[in-house]
């Protein structure tokens, strides 16, 4: 079959096979459609409409992601092209040419972040007075410089390290992500030598923006100067003696990714320890240099690091604009910022001093950051303060350092009830703070485990284990995203607290198998990655496809934040061509080519950037008038579906089920923060319709709402 079949073709078409659903033209890349997803990112810092000190900020993260994504995803491809092996991807494309376009793609990225920094960020931030003073311009101005000198012999060459290069210091090993200068010298030193080059590496705990004090810049109080840009002007004063004819920035990325055989250690807790020591001088993927270093300079680099040529970016700015991200706690200027948000306790709750009597009384589903993660923290506060409460089981996957979540675990504890953690070590960039959980809980008393071999512990709930007038009772939460206070006001999560026997009995199931060696028994209500999950799933997707071909009402809404498992496509497409309707929500990563004729002509596919990281995983299926709504920790991958532990719980209760429907299709009419996913793997910024009065944005709307 023709994929790309007119659509006046398509009432002749055959039922799509599964095997033509499997077409590699049928599927985007995902790598490729994770720089579209920083494309938008970047598109806010762009946005008149998001204020000036958060356009910053989406900068930063913008250039935050793609850090990572050079980390973990460009080394793992290099490390596939070495080995000659597949990338595994359902478009087939090989890593070779994979790598290629990403280059090319990443390159143009970046080449658009440094022209929005200089030609628009700071520009506009000079006119509401927060100036980035250029070296040129403080140098030629006696009292600043006489100010950042100081503070350059004061607090910056006490701790600096100039590495010469010779024999007897060759290059030095730089860490991944720091800050670095190559320095091109004449004369001898103090011994007789001759230098013509070396290194100079700024610790990381030096702050990389400077807040020049006003009597030095005529009273303002919002100068700055960049780190970069003090080293440069008094680098000579680290070579006494010769003569400085060049200094350069540049900056090192460098594989990222940790490798432990679960199979073949003892403790995977000691394993990973040993393993983060070397994460900082994993092998180099890409060299970021300053616009002006000599060819000659950049050919020495690249050679170093062995390096080729596409994978050096040279940049017209700091070499990491992510420290840029401080700007906004170093002024204050509120004006600047997203008004500040409260997030609501839903007020059967805040009517209620026992929230075990709230739950018995009703399921509370709580949408964060819009409602509080507050009510989580007092389920975990009163379980452990409760003498009827026996036992709490939780998953940690990511918490933060100072967590309120992991002190109700160890007053727990240390009251002297049974408490079991399973912790996820290996949730990566977060293995160290985990680690540290770990020893913290177990000196505490608590039981930790850390999960199964060979598969993450994803899954996020709480079982609360309580004795009643009638028994024992099991009270649960569930939810999409991390037990994070901080991340939940950032994040778009749902979360359930349900005292429903039957998850209460399938939650305990699942802790049994994460804790015991024991086979699970079949749940009555979850889905359950590696197992059910997605024949749970894809038995649905088929559902509609029956009911959409019996006449009967069929239509699909998935909400998540990457959609690229192939075979959930190939069912996605399948029920397109039935005639059911799709609209997919999909934040970031997706292999999905929507809109093709033939193929995919009922699936419409959005993005929806703002001010929260879209976060929340909910697939709802009409069921021919009968619908059906999930929440899961899982997204749409095979890593999710297959290598980690993962639950989906539907929504039974009505009322919460009908809000939930109400809140997507709310998504789906956004016209302010949404992008449209086009057949070719880019996005369009949804319009909004000329004359609408009525706000759009989806996020908004749900602010408003909550309030």
């Amino acid at each position: 079959m023709d994929a790309l079949a007119t659509s006046s073709e398509q009432d002749q078409l055959a039922p799509l096979s599964a095997e033509d659903a499997l077409r590699p033209e049928n599927f985007f890349n995902r790598e490729l459609s994770l720089l579209e997803f920083n494309r938008r990112v970047l598109a806010q810092a762009r946005d008149g409409r998001v204020p000036l000190l958060e356009r910053l900020k989406y900068l930063c993260i913008s250039c935050s992601n793609l850090d990572e994504f050079f980390e973990v995803r460009v080394a793992g491809l290099q490390q596939k092209l070495s080995a000659g092996a597949p990338t595994g991807g359902p478009d087939n494309m090989s890593a070779g040419d994979l790598l290629s376009a990403i280059s090319e793609r990443a390159h143009e990225l970046v080449a658009e972040q440094y022209r929005v920094l200089n030609e628009v960020l700071i520009p506009l931030l000079a006119e509401q007075g927060i100036r980035f003073v250029r070296r040129r311009q403080f140098t030629a101005n006696p009292r600043m410089d006489d100010w950042l000198r100081e503070y350059f012999n004061n607090e910056l060459l006490p701790i600096l390290s100039p590495i010469g290069l010779d024999p007897a210091h060759p290059f030095p090993r730089v860490l991944n992500k720091s800050l670095n200068f190559i320095v091109s010298l004449e004369g001898k030193d103090a011994f007789g030598r001759s230098a013509t080059m070396a290194v100079v590496q700024a610790p990381r705990a030096l702050p990389r923006l400077i807040q020049i004090a006003p009597e030095a810049c005529d009273g303002r109080t919002n100068d700055f100067v960049f780190l970069s840009s003090v080293i440069h002007a008094y680098v000579a004063d680290l070579f006494p003696g010769m003569r400085v004819t060049g200094c350069y920035q540049f900056r090192v990325t460098r594989n990222s990714d940790l490798f432990v055989d679960e199979e073949e250690v003892d403790d995977l807790l000691i394993a990973l320890e040993g393993e983060l020591m070397g994460r900082q001088f994993g092998d180099a993927v890409r060299l970021e240099v300053a616009h002006n270093c000599p060819e000659a300079m950049i050919k020495y680099l690249l050679r170093v690091h062995g390096l080729r040529e596409e994978q050096l970016y040279q940049v017209d700015g700091p070499v990491n604009l992510n420290r840029l991200m401080k700007l906004s706690e170093k002024v204050d200027r509120p004006d600047l910022c997203f008004e500040p948000f409260t997030p609501r306790v839903p007020a059967h709750l805040t009517s209620s001093s026992d929230i075990f009597s709230a739950i018995r009384k009703t399921e509370v589903l709580l949408h964060h950051p819009y409602e509080s993660f507050a009510p989580v923290l007092d389920f975990l506060r009163q379980a452990a303060k409760d003498p009827k409460v026996l036992a709490i089981k939780q998953t940690l996957y990511r918490t933060g350092a100072d967590s309120a979540v992991v002190e109700a675990l160890l007053q727990a504890a240390r009251a002297g009830k049974e408490v079991t953690v399973v912790i996820e070590l290996r949730a990566r960039f977060d293995e160290a703070e985990n680690i540290d959980l770990a020893e913290r809980l177990q000196e505490a008393g608590a039981h930790v485990v850390y999960g199964v071999v060979g598969h993450k512990t994803h899954a996020k709930m709480i079982l609360v284990v309580r004795r009643e007038a009638n028994g024992l009772r099991n009270y649960v939460h569930m939810g999409t995203g991390n037990y994070h206070p901080r991340t939940s006001r950032l994040y778009t999560d749902y979360g359930l607290l349900t005292a429903d026997p039957a998850i209460g009995r399938d939650i305990h199931r699942v802790f049994l198998q994460l804790t015991s060696l024991g086979k699970l028994a079949q749940l009555e209500k979850l889905l359950h990655s590696p197992f059910t999950l997605h024949k749970g799933m894809i038995e649905r997707v088929e559902r509609e496809i029956d009911n959409a071909r019996a006449g009967k009402a069929a239509r699909i809404i998935l909400k998540m934040n990457q959609l690229v498992e192939r075979d959930s496509i190939a069912a996605l497409y399948r029920a397109s061509q039935a005639g059911v309707k799709i609209d997919l929500i999909v934040r970031g990563m997706t292999c999905v080519r929507p809109g093709m004729p033939g193929l995919s002509e009922n699936i419409r596919l959005i993005s929806v950037v703002g001010r929260f990281l879209e976060h929340t995983r909910v697939f709802y299926f009409e069921n021919a008038g009968q619908p059906e709504v999930w929440c899961s920790s899982a997204d749409w991958m095979e890593r999710n579906f297959f290598r980690r532990v993962e639950i989906g719980f539907p929504l039974d209760d009505r009322r919460i089920r009908e809000r939930v429907i109400r809140e997507l299709k709310i998504y789906i009419a956004d016209e302010t923060q949404a992008w449209e996913g086009q057949p070719d793997g880019s996005y369009v910024r949804v319009r909004a319709q000329q004359g609408r009065r009525k706000i759009r944005a989806a996020q908004r709307r749900l602010m408003l709402a909550k309030r």
